[in-house]
């Protein structure tokens, strides 16, 4: 007979994965489906959720068409963060959901750090005041769109979106897909009365929060139907793709953190107590117990594209990475001179502040564009070093080594960097889909195959390959990471100054 398996589904910010994975953590099948992502306006990021809901049954009958569907013992979701659907009464969309990467309400930011104290929603939550979390959007949506925001009977996130259309019932999510909404507060496990207050927002329009591992329904005949799941599956809560991302690299120890360098650089350190700081945000883990401190990049690989895309005329040349790569190994540290600040999207931890643009600096005429490539991933690098340095700081515990998952690990310039700048290896894991095997994990423990989570990430998580840093590179990592620090002082003002002209030029031409 067949082994049995689990499904964990990532619904992430550009497609559904669906992977079914062995009580070994060997993935034996997968389904795929893109997701459509708007960007109407300037700073504005959006998403239908019928496309959540399309996207998920796609990748799972995409899964189910490759195995014996009698093998799936259970399913838990993994979803993109920051994301919110308006759903009325009957569960359709009033507006568009807003995708994390949506900056329109900076001035609700400052609205409510000013009413409530940034003190406050930092201690409540665990995340310092910034423009990323729903709370902010849940302000701007009730201040100028106040007959959508009173029609919205739900406000949810993704999992809870993907919950009711497979299994039916009540709304319902996990504490970790709850948290990064800023409305939760992450030591009660529960939605924080203050905060809803302070927008007027009745608990009722949010669904009810689970502990990761349990069971929140079962597959529906109609929805075992359209994906070939077997109907009566079991449906347990799941949690927010990064938190299940380090869970799925087994970062359970605060020796190890976990570092995801996809569309964003992502990396976290698990701690068994509490705290908060400017340093990091502070999350639920994925397996409920504990939490996770958190460094956040919002311009990782999506700069590295960017760049390709619009000024070496796309990535429809596959070989185009490859040449930049061998390129930028022969360039010494430091790119000869040049230095790029990754803030294309504002700037997270240590500094908070969406309002900084990112900079290209020291170009001359005999720099071209290897010189700027391998300058990002510096950039990126050495930000990446001084944060896990900045939260060992905070807890006066040691990260001993990371395990590099996502699409950038899969470049041995960028993992070697990583290694040499931070001075502690790199371990490679053995799947780029951690998110998904960490959404498996919980289903394997919801199944009754592990007695907890922690175990199932012990069995399940794989062995990996080291990446030894070079000691004789550190010092000028060092010295660049100083030069780095420097930039952001000397910028910032004249990067404020900047979005304040060309907000100001936009409005006087439309």
């Amino acid at each position: 007979m067949a082994e049995p398996v689990v499904i964990g589904l990532d619904s992430s910010t550009q497609s559904a994965k669906a992977i079914a994975w062995t009580a070994s953590g060997e993935s034996v099948a997968e389904g795929r489906a893109p997701i459509e992502l708007s960007n109407p306006r300037l700073g504005w990021f959006e998403q239908e959720p019928d496309d959540w809901r399309k996207a998920a049954r796609k990748a799972l009958q995409d899964l189910t068409g490759k195995i014996d569907p009698s093998r799936i013992l259970g399913l838990a979701i993994s979803n993109q963060r920051e994301t919110m659907a308006h759903l009325d009464a009957n569960g359709r969309s009033v507006r568009p959901a807003t995708v994390w990467l949506d900056e329109r309400a900076p001035a609700e930011v400052e609205e409510l750090a000013a009413a409530l104290g940034r003190k406050t929603i930092h201690e409540i939550t665990g995340r310092p005041v910034d423009i990323i979390p729903c709370l902010y959007r849940l302000a701007w949506m009730k201040k100028n769109e106040p007959d959508l925001y009173e029609k919205t009977a739900l406000f949810c996130d993704v999992q809870t979106v993907l919950v009711s259309d497979l299994c039916g019932g009540r709304p319902r999510t996990s504490w970790s897909s709850a948290d990064p909404f800023a409305l939760f507060d992450i030591r009660k496990k529960e939605w924080s009365r203050t905060i809803l207050e302070a927008i007027e927002l009745p608990v009722e329009k949010l669904a009810e929060t689970h502990a990761p591992g349990t069971q929140l329904g079962e597959i529906t005949a109609e929805a075992a139907e359209a994906t070939g799941l077997p109907k009566s599956c079991p449906v347990f809560a799941g949690g927010g793709d990064g938190q299940c991302a380090g869970l799925g690299t087994n970062c359970t120890d605060p020796a190890q953190a976990y570092v995801n360098l996809g569309t964003a650089v992502v990396s976290g350190v698990w701690q068994p107590d509490f705290a908060v700081s400017d340093a990091f945000r502070t999350q639920i883990a994925a397996q409920g117990n504990g939490f996770i401190f958190e460094n956040c990049l919002r311009g990782g690989a999506f700069l590295i594209n960017w760049f390709v895309d619009k000024f070496l005329g796309g990535r429809s040349d596959p070989a185009i990475f490859d040449r930049l790569e061998a390129e930028a190994l022969r360039l010494p540290i430091g790119s000869e001179g040049v230095l790029v600040q990754p803030f294309w999207g504002g700037v997270m931890d240590p500094h908070w502040d969406s309002e900084t643009r990112g900079t290209i600096m020291g170009l001359s005429g005999s720099h071209g564009p290897v010189h700027i490539y391998r300058a990002i991933l510096e950039g990126i690098t050495v930000w990446l070093a001084a944060a896990t340095r900045r939260t060992e700081e905070v807890t006066g515990r040691k990260v001993e080594r990371y395990v590099a998952i996502g699409g950038g690990a899969n470049s041995p310039l960028w993992r070697q960097m990583l290694a040499d700048a931070s001075g502690r290896p790199v371990c490679i894991s053995g799947t780029v889909e951690a998110s998904a095997l960490g959404a498996g994990m919980i289903a394997a423990h919801g199944a009754g195959w592990f007695s907890s989570i922690e175990e199932a990430a012990g069995a399940m998580a794989g062995a990996t390959t080291p990446i030894e840093p070079d000691a004789s590179r550190r010092d000028a990592y060092d010295e660049l990471g100083d030069i780095f620090q420097s930039a952001y002082a000397a910028t910032a003002d004249i990067n404020h100054r900047l979005v304040a002209f060309a907000e100001r030029a936009t409005k006087d031409q439309s």
